[in-house]
């Protein structure tokens, strides 16, 4: 009896997962322009080409586990295997995010940063961007990237991680005064 349990629980979970998929590519599959050539969004609007392209987006950048690329042949993927956990460190990964980024600016074209939901990991990494681009604070950048696409809440541990490289910006643009 525990393992027939256990089993249908199993099924459950997959097919909640599956349709969540589904609601995510169905209801929310338009990228959101954060600046030019940058953009944010979900699995949904990276499975969008129609809007990729119309975009003129050319680089794709995925930050989350298990999602494979759905047109290799047409664009510049990075992806980059994250959990959306509280013991990831997400910042590890901030300058060769910021790498293809720039790369893709640089050749004329744009980028869509997206992991699942567009919430969470993809946001983090826009966010420690405008950082260090606009020199803007973890707030000023939350609250911009948040007043484009509302959805948008990193894990608390992202937002420490945003906190902490805030103070590393603010400390590297900190003249170093000797009297």
């Amino acid at each position: 009896m525990a393992q027939a349990l256990e089993f249908y629980s199993g099924q459950i979970e997959a097919l909640m997962r599956a349709m969540s998929v589904a609601k995510i590519i169905r209801e929310d599959k338009d990228p959101c322009m954060i600046e030019e050539g940058l953009y944010l969004g979900s699995f949904g609007a990276a499975n969008n080409k129609n809007a990729l392209k119309s975009l003129n987006l050319t680089h794709i950048l995925t930050i989350a586990r298990d999602i494979n690329p759905p047109y290799p042949n047409e664009f510049v993927y990075k992806v980059l295997a994250v959990h959306d956990r509280v013991d990831v460190n997400i910042s590890h990964y901030f300058e060769e995010c910021f790498d293809f980024i720039e790369e893709a600016k640089i050749q004329g074209g744009g980028v869509l940063v997206h992991c699942f939901a567009g919430k969470s990991r993809s946001a983090t990494i826009v966010i420690a961007y405008l950082m260090k681009k606009h020199g803007m604070s973890q707030s000023e950048a939350f609250q911009f990237v948040k007043s484009k696409r509302p959805v948008v809440s990193p894990n608390a541990s992202f937002m420490t991680q945003l906190e902490n490289y805030d103070k590393t910006l603010k400390d590297l643009n900190t003249p170093n005064v000797t009297l």
